[in-house]
């Protein structure tokens, strides 16, 4: 059945929008799966909070539910511009106020990881504050390679779900029993680790990995995620950002070397000189001084040390800490919708996220135009199963489903090891 968008014009911040959103799109089966990791409502659902934000920015958090269904006659009921998810609690979170000061304690909850655009805004070039665009998504992507690998092969997770953010970003989201059972203190100790990019905004070097004195060698992890991060500093902080075209740019450039004066005059003067050097062109001037140096010396060791710091720098991920290491800390659900772009929060595959352009991501009111669009006289076969199957929004419910069955095999061949494993005895 059609619904009459005339004077809503599909607009995100209508009701009427929304409404038609969850209660025809919503992939809300495959999204209880993903969170409860069982057909069977366990307390990875039953006890899990989630936050709704209402028109007028009216903030509801401690919400609790029963099973999927229970779930959605809320989320129509209440009609909301979003909804975050927060994690699995001692006891129901919406019976908080029967309980004893205290009881309500957060205990499993996945491991999570943000990455906003607006920690990038000083050095990219393209686009400033809100706004995003396939270029300076490229810092988007270099994060997402490196954190993937690390959080995979090097950490051992296997269940990471990437998720738009819907406008400037992007989340993460990990699903193994490993990542789930980790405190607080343990997942502190895992950002400690992945974490490289450091300090205020107006701190010029925020890469601090070698010790006092910038002398020690990389951690392995961190010199592995140089070699992708090398061609995509060249790629992407040379000729798409231009990010030392500017005198600003290479200013900021200089502050990150150490302290040769005579080195860093000459190359001051040297692009002072000639406005129109490239990005690329003042790199391999800086390649040309440190080439001339004794890599033998300390001066030699600090300026090629310091060229891979800068590489870093300028595309290392560059994470929200704080929304990884407490298990209460709320993130926006998956298949969201922004309430300022009207782009859905969709999965995205790591393997592709080079190709991965924001402003292609549907809006709500694409979606619902291309199920108004649909011909009434489409026969029943056709419309047999959810409506986002007749809509752009198809393949990343796919996507994700396919993440959440490779979730519920794992969880059932645990299930059946342990099972075994108690009957030995």
């Amino acid at each position: 059945m059609a619904i009459d968008m005339a004077a809503a014009e599909y607009d995100p911040s209508s009701p009427m929008v929304m409404q038609a959103f969850y209660r025809r799109i919503f992939p809300y089966r495959p999204f209880f799966l993903w969170l409860n990791q069982d057909h069977v409502p366990s307390k990875l659902f039953t006890h899990r909070e989630f936050a709704f934000t209402l028109a007028g920015d009216v903030y509801l958090r401690y919400n609790s539910f029963a099973n999927a269904d229970d779930f959605k006659r809320e989320v129509l009921r209440l009609n909301p511009s979003r909804f975050e998810i927060g994690p699995q609690y001692t006891a129901r979170p919406r019976d908080r106020k029967t309980l004893a000061a205290g009881a309500l304690q957060p205990i499993r909850r996945e491991l999570v990881f943000d990455i906003d655009m607006t920690d990038y805004d000083e050095i990219r070039t393209c686009c400033t504050d809100k706004k995003i665009c396939r270029r300076c998504w490229g810092y988007i992507a270099a994060a997402v390679k490196v954190l993937d690998h690390g959080l995979r092969d090097t950490l051992g997770f296997k269940h990471l779900l990437w998720v738009y953010s819907g406008r400037r970003g992007i989340h993460c989201w990990i699903s193994d029993p490993a990542a789930l059972d980790l405190n607080d203190d343990q997942r502190k100790a895992l950002v400690t680790f992945l974490e490289v990019i450091k300090g205020s905004k107006e701190q010029a070097k925020k890469v601090n990995v070698r010790g006092s004195k910038d002398e020690g060698d990389l951690h392995p992890f961190i010199k592995h995620a140089l070699k992708p991060l090398g061609p995509c500093f060249t790629k992407l902080c040379l000729r798409d950002q231009e990010c030392f075209q500017s005198e600003r740019g290479y200013e900021n450039l200089l502050a990150l070397l150490p302290g040769d004066q005579q080195i860093i005059g000459r190359l001051r003067k040297k692009w002072q000189q000639s406005p129109d050097r490239s990005s690329s062109d003042k790199w391999n001037d800086l390649a040309l001084e440190v080439d001339a140096l004794d890599d033998k010396t300390a001066i030699g060791r600090k300026f090629i040390k310091a060229r891979e710091d800068i590489v870093l720098q300028y595309t290392y991920p560059r994470i929200d800490a704080e929304v990884s290491k407490h298990r209460n800390h709320l993130l926006k659900s998956p298949f969201c919708v922004h309430p300022s772009t009207g782009r859905v929060c969709v999965p995205i595959n790591p393997a592709r996220i080079d190709e991965f352009d924001p402003e292609t991501v549907p809006t709500v009111g694409e979606l619902l135009k291309q199920l108004d669009n649909i011909p009434t006289d489409t026969d029943d076969k056709t419309r047999k199963g959810d409506d986002y199957e007749m809509t752009s929004l198809k393949p990343y419910v796919e996507m994700f489903q396919k993440h959440v069955d490779a979730v519920l095999r794992d969880t059932k061949g645990s299930r059946k090891a342990a099972k075994e494993e108690s009957m030995e005895f």
